[in-house]
Protein backbone atom coordinates (compact mmCIF):
# COMPACT_ATOMS: atom_id res chain seq x y z
CA UNK A 1 0.00 0.00 0.00
CA UNK A 2 1.23 3.50 -0.80
CA UNK A 3 2.77 4.96 2.31
CA UNK A 4 1.42 8.43 1.42
CA UNK A 5 -2.22 7.43 1.61
CA UNK A 6 -4.31 8.87 4.42
CA UNK A 7 -7.31 7.62 6.30
CA UNK A 8 -9.47 9.98 4.22
CA UNK A 9 -8.88 7.78 1.18
CA UNK A 10 -10.82 4.93 2.79
CA UNK A 11 -14.63 4.53 2.74
CA UNK A 12 -16.56 6.50 5.36
CA UNK A 13 -17.87 3.30 6.94
CA UNK A 14 -14.29 2.15 7.48
CA UNK A 15 -13.25 5.51 8.94
CA UNK A 16 -16.17 5.25 11.35
CA UNK A 17 -15.06 1.75 12.32
CA UNK A 18 -11.52 3.03 12.93
CA UNK A 19 -12.92 5.53 15.42
CA UNK A 20 -14.84 2.77 17.21
CA UNK A 21 -11.73 0.59 17.24
CA UNK A 22 -9.68 3.42 18.76
CA UNK A 23 -12.14 3.64 21.64
CA UNK A 24 -12.26 -0.12 22.09
CA UNK A 25 -8.49 -0.55 22.00
CA UNK A 26 -7.96 2.34 24.42
CA UNK A 27 -10.49 0.82 26.83
CA UNK A 28 -8.99 -2.66 26.57
CA UNK A 29 -5.51 -1.43 27.43
CA UNK A 30 -6.83 -0.68 30.91
CA UNK A 31 -7.45 -4.42 31.36
CA UNK A 32 -3.72 -5.25 31.11
CA UNK A 33 -2.57 -3.46 34.29
CA UNK A 34 -5.87 -4.38 35.96
CA UNK A 35 -4.99 -8.07 35.62
CA UNK A 36 -1.30 -7.38 36.35
CA UNK A 37 -0.18 -8.47 32.89
CA UNK A 38 2.16 -5.52 32.25
CA UNK A 39 4.43 -3.02 33.98
CA UNK A 40 5.38 0.53 33.00
CA UNK A 41 4.65 0.98 29.26
CA UNK A 42 5.19 -2.64 28.18
CA UNK A 43 2.56 -4.61 26.29
CA UNK A 44 0.07 -3.72 23.59
CA UNK A 45 -3.39 -4.42 22.19
CA UNK A 46 -4.42 -4.07 18.55
CA UNK A 47 -7.60 -4.56 16.55
CA UNK A 48 -8.11 -5.15 12.83
CA UNK A 49 -10.44 -2.88 10.86
CA UNK A 50 -11.67 -4.70 7.77
CA UNK A 51 -12.13 -2.98 4.43
CA UNK A 52 -15.80 -3.32 3.43
CA UNK A 53 -15.06 -3.64 -0.28
CA UNK A 54 -11.85 -5.72 -0.45
CA UNK A 55 -12.59 -9.25 0.70
CA UNK A 56 -9.03 -10.61 0.61
CA UNK A 57 -8.03 -8.42 3.59
CA UNK A 58 -5.13 -6.76 1.76
CA UNK A 59 -6.56 -3.28 2.36
CA UNK A 60 -7.42 -3.83 6.04
CA UNK A 61 -6.01 -1.55 8.73
CA UNK A 62 -5.34 -2.02 12.42
CA UNK A 63 -5.37 0.20 15.48
CA UNK A 64 -2.57 -0.24 18.03
CA UNK A 65 -1.07 1.39 21.11
CA UNK A 66 1.64 4.02 20.58
CA UNK A 67 5.18 3.28 21.70
CA UNK A 68 6.37 4.28 25.17
CA UNK A 69 3.20 6.04 26.32
CA UNK A 70 2.04 5.51 29.91
CA UNK A 71 -1.14 3.53 30.38
CA UNK A 72 -2.56 6.43 32.37
CA UNK A 73 -2.12 8.68 29.34
CA UNK A 74 -3.71 6.43 26.74
CA UNK A 75 -6.80 7.85 25.04
CA UNK A 76 -8.70 6.91 21.88
CA UNK A 77 -6.99 9.84 20.16
CA UNK A 78 -3.52 8.57 21.09
CA UNK A 79 -4.08 5.21 19.41
CA UNK A 80 -2.38 4.92 16.02
CA UNK A 81 -3.65 3.44 12.76
CA UNK A 82 -1.42 1.25 10.58
CA UNK A 83 -1.63 -0.60 7.28
CA UNK A 84 -1.01 -4.34 7.11
CA UNK A 85 2.58 -3.72 6.03
CA UNK A 86 3.11 -2.02 9.38
CA UNK A 87 3.24 1.54 8.07
CA UNK A 88 1.81 4.38 10.16
CA UNK A 89 -1.29 5.77 8.45
CA UNK A 90 -2.58 8.12 11.12
CA UNK A 91 -1.51 9.11 14.63
CA UNK A 92 0.52 11.66 16.54
CA UNK A 93 2.87 9.06 18.05
CA UNK A 94 5.14 6.34 16.74
CA UNK A 95 3.41 2.94 16.81
CA UNK A 96 4.35 0.18 19.25
CA UNK A 97 7.71 -1.52 18.76
CA UNK A 98 5.72 -4.74 18.24
CA UNK A 99 3.75 -3.30 15.31
CA UNK A 100 5.57 -5.46 12.73
CA UNK A 101 4.60 -8.61 14.65
CA UNK A 102 0.94 -7.58 14.77
CA UNK A 103 0.96 -6.60 11.10
CA UNK A 104 2.48 -9.92 9.98
CA UNK A 105 -0.06 -11.85 12.05
CA UNK A 106 -3.00 -9.98 10.51
CA UNK A 107 -1.60 -10.33 7.01
CA UNK A 108 -1.07 -14.09 7.26
CA UNK A 109 -3.99 -15.08 9.52
CA UNK A 110 -7.03 -13.36 7.97
CA UNK A 111 -9.36 -14.87 10.57
CA UNK A 112 -7.59 -12.94 13.35
CA UNK A 113 -9.25 -9.68 14.44
CA UNK A 114 -7.22 -8.86 17.55
CA UNK A 115 -3.66 -9.36 18.84
CA UNK A 116 -2.29 -8.80 22.35
CA UNK A 117 1.23 -8.93 23.75
CA UNK A 118 2.07 -8.87 27.46
CA UNK A 119 5.02 -9.65 29.71
CA UNK A 120 2.85 -11.29 32.38
CA UNK A 121 5.05 -12.88 35.04
CA UNK A 122 4.19 -16.58 34.99
CA UNK A 123 3.60 -16.94 31.25
CA UNK A 124 6.86 -15.10 30.59
CA UNK A 125 8.64 -17.40 33.05
CA UNK A 126 7.50 -20.38 30.96
CA UNK A 127 8.75 -18.55 27.87
CA UNK A 128 12.13 -18.06 29.57
CA UNK A 129 12.30 -21.82 30.19
CA UNK A 130 11.39 -22.52 26.55
CA UNK A 131 8.60 -24.91 27.49
CA UNK A 132 5.00 -25.49 26.43
CA UNK A 133 2.52 -25.19 29.28
CA UNK A 134 1.10 -28.73 29.48
CA UNK A 135 -2.66 -29.23 29.35
CA UNK A 136 -3.39 -30.43 32.88
CA UNK A 137 -6.47 -28.28 33.61
CA UNK A 138 -9.96 -28.43 32.17
CA UNK A 139 -9.76 -24.63 31.85
CA UNK A 140 -6.84 -25.12 29.47
CA UNK A 141 -8.74 -27.71 27.45
CA UNK A 142 -11.69 -25.32 27.22
CA UNK A 143 -9.78 -22.19 26.26
CA UNK A 144 -6.68 -23.46 24.48
CA UNK A 145 -7.61 -26.92 23.18
CA UNK A 146 -4.37 -28.39 24.48
CA UNK A 147 -0.96 -27.13 25.60
CA UNK A 148 0.04 -23.50 25.18
CA UNK A 149 2.92 -23.84 22.73
CA UNK A 150 6.37 -22.31 22.86
CA UNK A 151 7.41 -20.28 19.82
CA UNK A 152 10.91 -19.62 18.48
CA UNK A 153 13.33 -16.98 19.69
CA UNK A 154 13.01 -13.86 17.54
CA UNK A 155 14.48 -10.37 17.52
CA UNK A 156 12.20 -7.36 18.11
CA UNK A 157 11.90 -4.76 15.37
CA UNK A 158 11.06 -6.64 12.17
CA UNK A 159 8.55 -9.34 11.27
CA UNK A 160 10.58 -12.18 12.85
CA UNK A 161 8.25 -12.34 15.86
CA UNK A 162 5.21 -12.33 13.60
CA UNK A 163 6.65 -15.20 11.58
CA UNK A 164 7.15 -17.19 14.77
CA UNK A 165 3.63 -16.45 15.99
CA UNK A 166 2.01 -17.50 12.73
CA UNK A 167 4.14 -20.63 12.24
CA UNK A 168 3.41 -21.82 15.78
CA UNK A 169 -0.29 -21.03 15.99
CA UNK A 170 -1.06 -22.52 12.58
CA UNK A 171 -0.13 -25.88 14.13
CA UNK A 172 -2.21 -25.40 17.29
CA UNK A 173 -5.75 -24.67 18.46
CA UNK A 174 -4.30 -22.38 21.11
CA UNK A 175 -4.96 -18.63 20.81
CA UNK A 176 -1.75 -18.06 22.80
CA UNK A 177 1.93 -18.64 22.03
CA UNK A 178 4.87 -18.14 24.37
CA UNK A 179 7.65 -16.59 22.30
CA UNK A 180 10.91 -17.97 23.68
CA UNK A 181 12.77 -15.65 26.07
CA UNK A 182 10.19 -12.94 25.38
CA UNK A 183 6.61 -13.54 26.49
CA UNK A 184 3.05 -14.35 25.41
CA UNK A 185 1.23 -13.19 22.31
CA UNK A 186 -2.47 -13.95 21.97
CA UNK A 187 -4.98 -13.73 19.13
CA UNK A 188 -8.75 -13.63 18.87
CA UNK A 189 -11.69 -12.84 16.63
CA UNK A 190 -11.37 -9.30 17.99
CA UNK A 191 -9.23 -7.43 20.49
CA UNK A 192 -11.49 -8.30 23.43
CA UNK A 193 -11.14 -12.03 22.72
CA UNK A 194 -7.37 -11.65 22.48
CA UNK A 195 -7.29 -9.83 25.84
CA UNK A 196 -9.34 -12.63 27.40
CA UNK A 197 -6.85 -15.16 26.04
CA UNK A 198 -3.99 -13.16 27.59
CA UNK A 199 -5.72 -13.11 30.99
CA UNK A 200 -6.44 -16.84 30.85
CA UNK A 201 -2.91 -17.63 29.65
CA UNK A 202 -1.42 -15.98 32.72
CA UNK A 203 -3.92 -17.68 35.04
CA UNK A 204 -3.12 -21.19 33.81
CA UNK A 205 0.62 -20.46 33.65
CA UNK A 206 0.53 -19.54 37.34
CA UNK A 207 -1.64 -22.48 38.36
CA UNK A 208 0.39 -25.09 36.48
CA UNK A 209 3.62 -23.66 37.91
CA UNK A 210 2.23 -23.99 41.46
CA UNK A 211 1.01 -27.52 40.70
CA UNK A 212 4.51 -28.50 39.61
CA UNK A 213 5.92 -27.30 42.92
CA UNK A 214 3.55 -29.70 44.70
CA UNK A 215 4.24 -32.74 42.55
CA UNK A 216 3.57 -34.06 39.06
CA UNK A 217 0.43 -32.58 37.45
CA UNK A 218 -1.76 -35.21 35.82
CA UNK A 219 -2.22 -34.80 32.05
CA UNK A 220 -5.71 -34.90 30.56
CA UNK A 221 -6.44 -37.60 28.01
CA UNK A 222 -6.41 -36.09 24.47
CA UNK A 223 -9.91 -37.38 23.69
CA UNK A 224 -11.25 -35.63 26.77
CA UNK A 225 -9.42 -32.44 25.76
CA UNK A 226 -11.19 -32.61 22.40
CA UNK A 227 -14.56 -33.09 24.09
CA UNK A 228 -14.03 -30.25 26.55
CA UNK A 229 -12.82 -27.91 23.81
CA UNK A 230 -15.77 -28.71 21.55
CA UNK A 231 -18.29 -28.10 24.31
CA UNK A 232 -16.76 -24.85 25.51
CA UNK A 233 -16.29 -23.40 22.05
CA UNK A 234 -19.68 -24.40 20.64
CA UNK A 235 -22.13 -25.01 23.49
CA UNK A 236 -21.07 -23.10 26.63
CA UNK A 237 -22.60 -19.71 27.38
CA UNK A 238 -25.34 -17.76 25.67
Amino acid sequence: MNQQRTLESYPQSMRDEVQRARQEVADLHAELPRYELVVWTAGNVSQRVRHPEVADGSQDLFVIKPSGVSYDDLTPESMVVCTLDGQLLEGEHAPSSDTAAHAYTYEHMPEVGGVVHTHSTYATAWAARGEDIPCVLTMMADEFGGPIPIGPFAIIGDDSIGRGIVATLRESRSPAVLMANHGPFTIGKDARAAVKAAVMCEEVARTVHIAQQLGDPQPIDPTKIDSLYERYQNVYGQ
